[in-house]
C-alpha cells in the first residue's frame, strides 16, 4: 500500500488549495479513504471521510461549507479541495486508507499573509 499527497503550500487567508493523494497496491474503488490533519502538539484530527463510491460520510464541523472531499478511482486518486483558508487551517494534511489503516507520508499547508 502507497498513498502519497500532494497539492500543499502557502497560500493567503481566503485562498484556495487543492491536495491530493494517490493510491497504489490495493483496490482503490474498495476502499474507505479520509483526510487528517495534525499541528505540532495536538492529537491528529479527521477532517473528511469518503467511501469507496463517493459518498461523504463526514467534514468536521470546521470545515463544513469550505472544504469538499472527492476521488476518481479510475485515476486512483483521493482529492480534498479547500477554499476560503483561514490560519487556523495550517497543519500537515495526512491521507489514510482506513482499513489498516495506512498513511500517507503529509503535505505542508501554511495560511498565511
Amino acid at each position: 500500500v502507497r498513498l502519497m499527497e500532494s497539492g500543499g503550500g502557502l497560500v493567503q487567508p481566503g485562498g484556495s488549495l487543492r491536495l491530493s493523494c494517490a493510491g497504489s497496491g490495493f483496490t482503490f474503488e474498495a476502499a474507505a479513504m479520509s483526510w487528517h490533519r495534525q499541528v505540532p502538539g495536538k492529537e491528529r484530527e479527521m477532517v473528511a471521510d469518503i467511501k469507496g463510491n463517493g459518498e461523504v460520510k463526514f467534514y468536521a464541523d470546521s470545515v463544513v461549507g469550505r472544504f469538499t472531499i472527492s476521488r476518481d478511482n479510475d485515476k486512483n486518486t483521493l482529492y480534498l479541495q479547500m477554499n476560503n483558508l483561514k490560519p487556523e487551517d495550517s497543519a500537515v494534511y495526512y491521507c489514510r486508507r482506513n482499513f489498516g489503516p495506512f498513511w500517507g507520508q503529509g503535505t505542508q499547508v501554511t495560511v498565511s499573509s
